[in-house]
């Protein structure tokens, strides 16, 4: 096996692992072991435990960071709002154990890399686009990051349901999803206000 094809394989070995028994409950040993290799071989490539988690989370956000990024800049308005929705379900059914390394919570020295960083990136993004919408329709475009957090947030958190259950399919979640949020963005109040009982 050559050294980019062993550091492939121990990459894969702990991706499973991590998502398994996240960080903590993860070993140097049990990845060498299952890659017949001794502990010394993985510190080489990655020089620790830590180094190896950071390369997997780095991958793991590298590729939901595509697909929700090439979704917010190639299609426009409703469609947009589907292709991100549809983008985050597709990489949890395609990356499952990528994904449940993402949501567990980091070591403590891992502060890049997250899906809380990957979530305020979302928002960032998605506030930029509804600034813009809301300046059109008349709305007040400081409130853009507020909606922001609200679109990204129910994404996020049905994602993260779906993760386990896998029912509906991912189109008719996505497809509901969107069906809530793009028809409550549709008739925003200019001024909403809470009503007394």
């Amino acid at each position: 096996m050559t050294g980019s094809e062993r550091r492939q394989q121990l990459i894969e070995i702990a991706k499973s692992l991590f998502a398994e028994r996240g960080y903590d409950g993860t070993s140097i040993e049990e990845i060498a072991q299952r890659a017949n290799v001794s502990k010394p071989v993985v510190y080489e490539h990655f020089g620790g435990k830590e180094g190896l988690y950071a390369v997997v989370v780095d991958r793991e956000m590298s590729a939901l960071l595509e697909g929700i990024t090439s979704s917010l800049t190639r299609n426009r308005s409703r469609v947009r709002v589907e292709r991100v929705a549809l983008a985050l379900l597709t990489y949890v059914e395609e990356h499952t154990d990528g994904f449940r390394i993402l949501i567990r919570d980091s070591p403590a020295a891992i502060t890049s890399g997250t899906y809380a960083t990957l979530l305020n990136d979302a928002v960032n993004q998605v506030s930029s686009i509804l600034a813009g919408d809301f300046s059109r329709r008349g709305l007040d475009p400081e409130l853009a990051p507020l909606y922001a957090q609200a679109l990204v947030g129910s994404v996020s958190m049905t994602a993260q349901w779906w993760l386990d259950v896998r029912e509906p399919p991912k189109e008719v979640v996505a497809a509901h999803v969107v069906n809530l949020a793009w028809n409550g963005l549709t008739h925003l109040e200019p001024d909403p206000v809470l009503h007394e009982e």
